[in-house]
């Protein structure tokens, strides 16, 4: 069996997810997502999925942050050390105006990339993988792929596109070393098998999904 770990580009797949929805508001519904349970779903007979990494960062807005944190609680009551997150930082960047000139500060999410590349090369590292399967449309981790590439040929490297996301970097990468490309917008049908229950519960403990997320059913006219 080979063994496979999935690395999610957190804001990347956020984003991504945003902006689909404004094509289909129906997907809506999948931020309240098993992520595990998702990546199984492209499992192939013969894989056996071992972990999710999700890399985020916190939001500074706390009302965001605080459903953020429900989606990984729920997460991390499922699939307990399935699934893991990584967090990077917001730091505070000074910007100035092109018009007035002023000057502003503005958040800049930084560490994601970084704790990406680092996690996807020690699990080769340490052999803890097989296939590595990087949720991202960032261009930047081209580096620690074609890194990977080079000094552990045996690894096999998948990239799944967010939706409404796409790089040319590194869908050329995988072209070039004959890996697959899989488009997330086009498993629809996977995102609804992988909807959480609205309440979910182990043992003592649970978490619920954000009103904010709610979807209103459609009722007949």
């Amino acid at each position: 069996m080979e063994r496979v770990s999935v690395y999610v580009d957190g804001l990347n797949f956020y984003y991504g997810l945003k902006r689909f929805i404004q094509v289909d508001n129906d997907w809506k519904k999948f931020y309240w997502i098993d992520f595990v349970q998702l990546f199984e779903h492209y499992n192939l007979k013969n894989h056996v999925l071992q972990k999710v990494y999700y890399f985020s960062t916190p939001p500074l807005n706390i009302l965001k942050s605080n459903r953020q944190g429900k989606l990984f609680e729920a997460n991390k009551l499922l699939n307990g050390d399935r699934f893991e997150v990584v967090t990077g930082k917001f730091y505070e960047k000074m910007q100035r105006c092109p018009v007035c000139n002023a000057t502003f500060t503005k958040p800049e999410e930084k560490r994601t990339d970084v704790n990406i590349s680092v996690q996807m090369m020690l699990d080769c590292a340490m052999d803890n993988t097989d296939v590595l399967i990087l949720v991202s449309a960032d261009s930047d981790l081209f580096p620690p792929l074609e890194a990977i590439k080079k000094e552990y040929p045996a690894k096999k490297i998948r990239i799944f596109f967010p939706p409404k996301s796409f790089s040319y970097d590194l869908s050329n990468f995988i072209k070039a070393n004959k890996g697959k490309i899989i488009f997330l917008e086009r498993g629809k049908k996977k995102f609804s098998n992988s909807i959480m229950p609205d309440v979910v519960t182990v043992g003592n403990n649970s978490s619920s999904i954000p009103q904010h997320w709610k979807v209103a059913p459609v009722t007949n006219i």
